[in-house]
């Protein structure tokens, strides 16, 4: 069930073509609101290859954001994230360290990756896609994230709660970040495609 369905319609004067009108689904319109992710029910993520041979997978820890979903109109939804850089986690604390470090984030001068949207559009289905500006270190380009909704349900201490599950690919030397090592046998240790990866728990506010 998406925030809206389609429907074709053809008029006299148009002949064959097609006029796309919107029927909107009242329960989903019922999720209009302001919503608070909820940080320890949700995981924000990222994949890149290593070693041209393997992946490595690492997440970020701390990180807050807020939405405002207008299930009437999905194009006037928002969203805004915050991630603190030094809660990167890879599972070994030495790569952690030179992720926090010079070479890759910086996170003592640059302490915060944030996204703010700056457009929605429903995609088909459960499917949507928001657009923004993706801010790493101190370079800001845009960034579309293609996200799915995964239902919403109130949960036992009474949150009214929505989810989506969502990823994008961007090229981190877009934002930066170069550093690389030749290997031996040729390419390098870390490639320049990183996947994200969005699990997304998010409690409406009064």
């Amino acid at each position: 069930m998406g925030l809206f369905t389609r429907r074709n319609q053809t008029t006299a004067a148009q002949g064959t073509a097609a006029v796309a009108t919107l029927e909107v689904d009242p329960a989903l319109a019922a999720l209009t609101g302001d919503y608070v992710i909820d940080a320890g029910h949700s995981s924000i993520g990222f994949t890149v290859r290593h070693a041209m041979v393997t992946n490595v997978r690492g997440s970020f820890t701390e990180h807050e954001g807020a939405l405002h979903l207008d299930g009437a109109d999905p194009s006037r939804s928002t969203a805004t994230i915050d991630v603190k850089i030094a809660s990167v986690g890879t599972g070994i604390a030495d790569r952690d360290a030179h992720l926090r470090g010079a070479d890759f984030f910086d996170a003592e001068l640059f302490p915060l990756m944030s996204f703010r949207s700056t457009s929605a559009a429903a995609l088909g289905g459960d499917t949507y896609r928001i657009t923004g500006d993706l801010t790493i270190k101190d370079v800001t380009r845009p960034l579309s994230i293609d996200l799915e909704f995964a239902g919403s349900a109130t949960d036992v201490y009474g949150n009214e709660r929505v989810g989506f599950e969502g990823s994008a690919e961007i090229l981190r030397s877009d934002w930066g970040l170069t550093w690389n090592a030749a290997l031996e046998a040729g390419g390098v240790m870390v490639s320049d495609k990183v996947k994200l990866t969005f699990d997304i728990s998010a409690i409406k506010q009064a």
